[in-house]
């Protein structure tokens, strides 16, 4: 990770997050979902512009390339994009309420570099600094193994099928 360089996405990166977004749904998806499935999910995922403009949404930045993306929450929505129905941009308590981790994807080029690890890392730290004490997530498979490698648990296994095709998604919390 000690190569890796973070800093907060501003709306001149979109275009690009959203370029990696789309490779990353396409491509790491593929040994959990099929192709009806990995369709569906780009309905249902995506990039949450409220988090860019909230100031909580980190690009991730290996020798000058975008390696990955993510961000937290104080806010109810607990995933989605902008196009995503059912969103509530509603405040959340930290004295009652676990902050969201949200919209993380890793560049196909840079997965098990730490990339992940290092949004944890980076969203753990801003929401405990607003007083958060705990934090969720709405995890795809791919994304399951690293969550639980980092000491999140699961707590509910949904399908998500506003995209046509439902895609199985864990629901998962820490502490802290």
């Amino acid at each position: 990770m000690a190569d890796l360089q973070h800093r907060l996405a501003t709306h001149d990166d979109l275009p690009a997050l959203v370029a990696l977004m789309e490779r990353a749904i396409t491509e790491l998806q593929k040994p959990f979902l099929d192709a009806s499935q990995i369709a569906s999910s780009r309905a249902i995922m995506g990039l949450d512009t409220q988090l860019v403009s909230d100031g909580t949404y980190f690009v991730i930045e290996q020798n000058g390339s975008l390696a990955g993306c993510g961000g937290w929450s104080r806010r109810a929505t607990l995933y989605g994009g902008d196009a995503s129905s059912g969103r509530d941009a509603a405040l959340l308590d930290p004295t009652k309420d676990a902050a969201r981790v949200r919209a993380m994807y890793t560049h196909p080029e840079f997965t098990r570099r730490g990339v992940g690890r290092l949004i944890l890392d980076l969203c753990e730290s801003a929401a405990r600094a607003e007083g958060f004490t705990r934090v969720e997530l709405m995890a795809t498979m791919s994304g399951v193994p690293l969550y639980r490698a980092c000491g999140y648990q699961p707590v509910e296994n949904v399908m998500d099928e506003r995209g046509g095709a439902p895609v199985p998604l864990t629901r998962m919390r820490k502490r802290l």
